[in-house]
Parts: C-alpha cells; sequence; structure tokens
C-alpha cells in the first residue's frame, strides 16, 4: 500500500528530495509551500498525486486547514515530514528580539502547529510517523548561530516528550538531524543580523573556516529519507551525513567528562 505524506517546505531543498523520494515510488503527497508556484514542475509530472498547499506555518489557521485538506483529499495520512524553516546568523548581542522570534515562530511553532494538528487524525489511525527536520545543531553549539540553536534545541526536548506520549497509539517518531549540506539554508532563505564592531575578529575567523568546507549535495537524502520511513522501529534520532557522526561523540564526551570534573558540586547542592 503506498502512503500519503504530508511535507512542509517542499519547494526546494531537503522538503523537495524528500517530495521526490515519496512520488518517485508512486506514494501521494500533501506538498506545502509559501508560493505553490514552485511546486508546479511536481504538479505537472505527478498530476493528482500531488496536492500542493500554499503554507506559512506561522499561520495556526492555514495549517490547520492545510492538514484537513490534504486528509479530505487522500483519506489519510501516514508521513508527516516538518521540514520549513530557516538559519538565522548573529551573535546572541547581536540579534534582535523580532528576529528571534521570528526564528521560534517558524522552526518551532510551525512544527507545534503542524503536529497538533496531524494528531488527532493519526491517533484515529492508531498509525503515522512524525519526522521532524533538525540539525546537529540540535545537540551541538556553535558562535553566531544562538538564535537558531535555541529553536532546534528546544524542538529536540518537544519531540522527545511527544515520541513518548504518542507511542501508545501507534505513532512514531523520529527526529533527523542533518549535517551541512548545500542547500538555500545559509543562502538567500537566511536571516543575517547587523554585526556588532566587538564581534568582527570572530565573524571574520568563521568566514574563512567557512570558505575552507565543500558542502555535499543532498543527493542521497531521497534513500535516507525512505529507509527511515520504511523501518519497522524507525530511530528516534538518525544523522544524515557523516559528518555528525564525527562531531557528537566529541561533544557528549565533553559533556561527561565536565559533569564527571565537577561531580562534587552536583553533591554540594544536595548538603553532601
Amino acid at each position: 500500500m503506498s502512503n500519503v505524506w504530508f511535507i512542509t517546505g517542499a519547494s526546494k531543498g531537503f522538503g523537495r528530495e524528500f517530495a521526490l523520494a515519496a512520488l518517485e515510488r508512486g506514494d501521494q503527497v500533501a506538498a506545502t509551500a509559501r508560493n505553490t508556484d514552485t511546486l508546479s514542475d511536481l504538479v505537472e509530472q505527478y498530476s493528482d498525486a500531488v496536492l500542493p498547499v500554499q503554507l506559512d506555518v506561522t499561520d495556526r489557521d492555514q495549517v490547520f486547514a492545510a492538514v484537513k485538506s490534504a486528509h479530505e483529499t487522500f483519506g489519510r495520512i501516514d508521513v508527516v515530514i516538518n521540514n520549513a524553516g530557516y538559519g538565522l546568523f548573529g551573535t546572541v548581542e547581536e540579534i534582535t528580539e523580532q528576529q528571534l522570534r521570528d526564528q521560534l515562530e517558524t522552526n518551532l511553532f510551525g512544527v507545534f502547529h503542524v503536529t497538533q494538528a496531524v494528531l488527532p487524525i493519526l491517533r484515529e489511525q492508531r498509525a503515522g510517523h512524525i519526522i521532524q527536520i533538525s540539525t546537529i545543531g540540535g545537540i551541538a553549539a556553535f558562535p553566531a548561530l544562538g538564535g537558531y540553536h535555541a529553536s532546534k534545541w528546544a524542538l529536540e526536548g518537544m519531540t522527545e516528550a511527544l515520541a513518548q506520549e504518542v507511542a501508545g497509539f501507534g505513532i512514531k517518531v523520529t527526529l533527523v538531524e542533518p549535517g551541512g549540506f548545500a542547500t538555500d539554508w545559509s543562502g538567500a532563505s537566511a536571516v543575517v543580523a547587523d554585526t556588532h564592531p566587538a564581534y568582527a575578529a570572530l565573524h571574520e575567523n568563521m568566514a574563512a573556516r567557512l570558505a575552507q568546507v565543500v558542502l555535499p549535495e543532498p543527493v542521497g537524502f531521497k534513500s535516507a529519507i525512505l529507509q527511515v520511513v520504511d523501518a519497522e522501529e524507525p530511530p528516534l534520532r538518525v544523522f544524515f551525513g557523516e559528518g555528525p557522526t564525527q562531531l557528537a561523540p566529541q561533544v557528549y564526551q565533553q559533556r561527561l567528562a565536565e559533569w564527571a570534573e565537577w561531580a562534587h558540586v552536583s553533591k554540594a547542592a544536595e548538603g553532601k
């Protein structure tokens, strides 16, 4: 039996790869984008297998209407991929309050809206798979990305709790944590805060380091997402790309070592 997918941010990047993965094997997709003209080629090639839906994930009413439309059109929803999001670049001192609020509205509350909209359907079906697109930046942090990390670390915590809450309904939950790939995330889609002279050296150093990095294209994303979707027992967390598999052990080893080093303070907090 083919699956019905609901994918946010399906116009480009990871979202486009996920939509193609589903459509190429005969599944049906409710593909959302702020501008549905960007989905016209998918509709032209795959016809009724694609339902293009105009959606701004920060608009809660629009999210619920989009999910309702997808459910009414296809009769069910099997796979939900919360992919819509963007990068916010700037140190914690540089970013504005509004920039941070906007980041959270899309990267966190957008996911929240979609998740709440689909859960009644998935609970009634007693089946479904919610996939949240996080990042290696959901477990590790880097300079000048504090606002972005805030959105993704919050997403990780919310999703881990969600997985425990809905397991009894037969609903599966996965956090996909990609490393760096050649997408528009750090390009035209990104928001960049005004720089402060005090952080000029930091930005110069980061720019020099990034200039030496050649990011891979997400050519394997179609195969990777299908393996996650088709798994009988999918993971709660999975990395996409080799970079995170190398970085994560270092991050956790450092944390464990620091906690152990300061264990005497932990005991002191209990009066021991």
